[in-house]
């Protein structure tokens, strides 16, 4: 009996000492994760072990998936304080001082973290800067939980996407009413043709009415045709040499008309034989609507001026090809006030709504000319005073000029002065 007391005793004494140095280890252990942990936390969050109840500042891999993503991504803790931020977040102004500075954007964080769901919603939130002017932008917010403690949050800039949709619904609203008006006009028109037919002197005066409103709303299908053709500002992939000369000859051709019935004197001048790289139809167009403007704009009994000249590019000093060539359209018209020079390469914008209707023009021509000298990898700029008159300015990359066949290679080509463009751009 006292043998089995002993024995009990003695388990008892055992198994007290097993119990106590299991704890102890098991304390020991705890510590020594914790300070793991720490240590890879200050080393960047890379060791491979951490404590039962910490978790790693990021699971492995989506660091390196945050940086590829083309949205800006946030990855928030329990505690609302930001683990990681890419740059754009920074830049947009979202995060600020280690939080998310968008309160609608945080809100959302914390009901994906209470109930684990994934949320999805679009906010405007304020430009970034001290004085935040500007509208806000529009940014398309993804939250979605990361394990068990983390929050990732996406977000998207959706401001120019919008920009963009609201640009093409102005668009074909402005197509719609200026394709409503000749169309109007045309079928009112016909009826009074039709109700005059016994005087032929009221036919035929409708009937002129009816040409002067066809084209009217041919030049203007024309001109969203172009305009549809240049608007994505992509350089042409096939350029090919463009005498100048020859694009001043078909512009001034293509005003002769009306420059004749107002006695509008139309003058060239500058260097000769200059030659530009691209599509020649392009650069007719845009060269034929600054000269076509000049003419409509101008009283009678003026002068509209036409001048090239070749000029070092600011940009690429020191290049081969560093020159650009410059056309410059002078009129002696009604000007261009300060307000109207901000819009005036804007669709369908026009200073004098009522002289363009009487002129024919349909608010495109300038916006034509600021996409072709776009995809051109040339600027288009204005210079204007109002009762004076404008003058726009076309500045293109030059091409190489073709060998001529007949002139000598020393024979220089023979410049018509003309300084009043150039003086005045």
């Amino acid at each position: 009996m006292d043998v089995n007391v002993a024995a009990a005793a003695a388990c008892a004494i055992a198994g007290l000492g097993v119990g106590l140095t299991a704890s102890i280890a098991f304390r020991w252990s705890e510590r020594e994760q914790h300070r793991g942990g720490g240590s890879s936390r200050r080393n960047g969050g890379t060791a491979a072990m951490s404590s039962p109840l910490q978790e790693p500042a990021l699971p492995p891999g989506v660091d390196t998936v945050l940086s590829v993503l083309r949205s800006c991504a946030i990855v928030l803790g329990d505690g609302d304080e930001v683990v990681k931020a890419s740059s754009a977040a920074y830049s947009m102004g979202l995060v600020r001082g280690g939080a998310v500075a968008v309160e609608p954007m945080l809100a959302l964080a914390r009901s994906t973290r209470r109930d684990g769901e994934i949320r999805q919603a679009e906010l405007d939130v304020p430009r970034p800067g001290v004085q935040r002017s500007g509208e806000p932008l529009s940014v398309s917010v993804r939250v979605a939980p990361l394990g068990s403690r983390l929050v990732l949050v996406l977000v998207e800039d959706l401001t120019e996407r919008r920009r963009i949709e609201a640009v093409r619904r102005d668009f074909v609203a402005n197509v719609s009413h200026e394709l409503k008006t000749p169309v109007g006009a045309l079928s009112l028109l016909s009826e009074a043709v039709a109700d005059a037919a016994d005087d032929p002197e009221a036919v035929q005066r409708f009937a002129g009415r009816m040409q002067i409103e066809a084209t009217r709303l041919a030049s203007l299908v024309q001109e969203i045709i172009d305009l549809s053709r240049v608007q994505d500002d992509r350089l042409l992939m096939e350029p090919e040499p463009v005498a100048v000369d020859e694009l001043i000859a078909e512009a001034i051709d293509r005003c002769r008309q009306q420059a004749a019935a107002k006695q509008i004197h139309i003058a060239a001048g500058g260097i000769a034989g200059l030659h530009i790289h691209g599509d020649r139809g392009q650069l007719a167009a845009a060269l034929g609507n600054l000269v076509e403007n000049a003419v409509n704009y101008s009283p009678p009994r003026t002068r509209v001026a036409i001048a090239t000249r070749r000029i070092a590019s600011a940009a690429a000093i020191g290049e081969a090809d560093g020159e650009l060539i410059e056309i410059s359209v002078t009129d002696q018209g009604i000007g261009i006030s300060e307000k109207d020079r901000e819009r005036i390469f804007e669709r369908f914008y026009r200073v004098d709504p009522a002289r363009s209707r009487a002129t024919g023009g349909t608010g495109l021509g300038l916006s034509i000319v600021k996409h072709v000298a776009a995809s051109h990898g040339g600027t288009v700029s204005v210079w204007s005073v109002e009762g004076q008159g404008s003058t726009f300015t076309i500045r293109l990359p030059a091409g190489q000029n073709p060998a001529p066949a007949s002139a000598a290679p020393d024979e220089p080509a023979t410049p018509t002065p003309l300084p009043a463009p150039e003086a005045r751009s």
